[in-house]
């Protein structure tokens, strides 16, 4: 299983989840609460599978637990680069037998003939998922009272821009040579990253020369790149349902997405991934955390290439 591991904010990953389960809770009658975060937490994951831990422990929480119960999402700091995610459900909880039984793949602890549907290996991935993020996890149960699932990832500072985003001007003469009237140049960014998302407006911002498009996964970036047609695709290879390198060859199957330079911007930054990268035919191949000079000379680079 290929993960690209990076800043993700844990906030922005659990309000989605909240909104994703908030209506198969409702129809139980099931009360969710989530921890209110003042300020920001960014955890060392990757992004889409950080949802898919978070919405299997949401799942099974709502399922196994009683009509009208309760959902408690928690948060806690266990360290100075430890912090710990709990669900807590006010189901029937587990006896210690079963609890030893948990992470057994395709046993469902003797539900396989109730009206719950489930094929017993959502905790065993999960589970695994945590722990190739360098976390851990584990479980609390009593019987009658309910269950608590938790995991624990790695804290991290929140990603920042490699160089100065105030001298941008300095590192992209286009803006001083390019007439008044010329039409803006369009890049469009595909990325699940809001973080990232903004790191790259903020960029944007500086270069009146230059209209940014964004979409937050492959199929709607895909639809956006046929109906705009921009004139620089920036793409993040690891990406919720189509991946940046499916992506890709879709784009250019198209005859009319075919001749728009893509640039490649990735967490996985070992030269296989580069070399494969560019095999595959990316503009380039960049890798994070994001490059100022870098990721401007590139895209000066695509957008004067595909002008000539």
């Amino acid at each position: 299983m290929s993960l690209s591991l990076e800043p993700v904010d844990l906030s922005e990953v659990l309000s989605k989840c909240h909104a994703m389960m908030e209506a198969q809770a409702q129809q139980r009658g099931i009360l969710m609460t989530f921890p209110p975060f003042e300020q920001p937490s960014f955890v060392w994951a990757d992004q889409t599978r950080l949802k898919q831990i978070v919405i299997n422990l949401l799942s099974n929480a709502i399922k196994y637990n009683q009509t009208n119960g309760q959902v408690t999402v928690d948060f806690t700091v266990m360290s100075s680069d430890r912090v710990r995610i709990s669900v807590k459900d006010t189901g029937a909880g587990l006896a210690p037998e079963k609890i030893a039984q948990l992470f057994q793949p395709f046993n469902r602890l003797g539900q396989e003939t109730s009206s719950v549907t489930g094929t017993g290996i959502g905790l065993v991935v999960t589970k695994q998922l945590v722990e190739l993020m360098d976390g851990a996890m584990g479980v609390q149960s009593t019987v009658g009272e309910g269950s608590v699932f938790w995991f624990e990832l790695r804290s991290t500072p929140a990603p920042e821009l490699n160089g100065k985003v105030e001298t941008l001007e300095h590192t992209s003469p286009k803006l001083a040579i390019e007439p008044l009237d010329t039409p803006q140049k369009i890049l469009l960014y595909i990325e699940d990253n809001p973080a990232n998302m903004k790191l790259v407006e903020r960029l944007i911002d500086r270069r009146t020369d230059i209209k940014l498009l964004k979409a937050m996964d492959g199929s709607l970036g895909i639809a956006l790149a046929k109906v705009s047609l921009p004139d620089v695709i920036l793409m993040d290879i690891n990406l919720p349902g189509i991946s940046g390198i499916d992506a890709l060859k879709m784009l250019q199957e198209d005859i009319t997405t075919a001749h728009i330079p893509v640039i490649a911007i990735s967490a996985n930054a070992m030269l296989r991934d580069v070399e494969v990268g560019q095999q595959l035919g990316f503009f380039r191949y960049l890798t994070k955390p994001i490059v100022v000079e870098e990721l401007m000379t590139t895209l000066d680079l695509a957008l004067r290439l595909k002008n000539a």
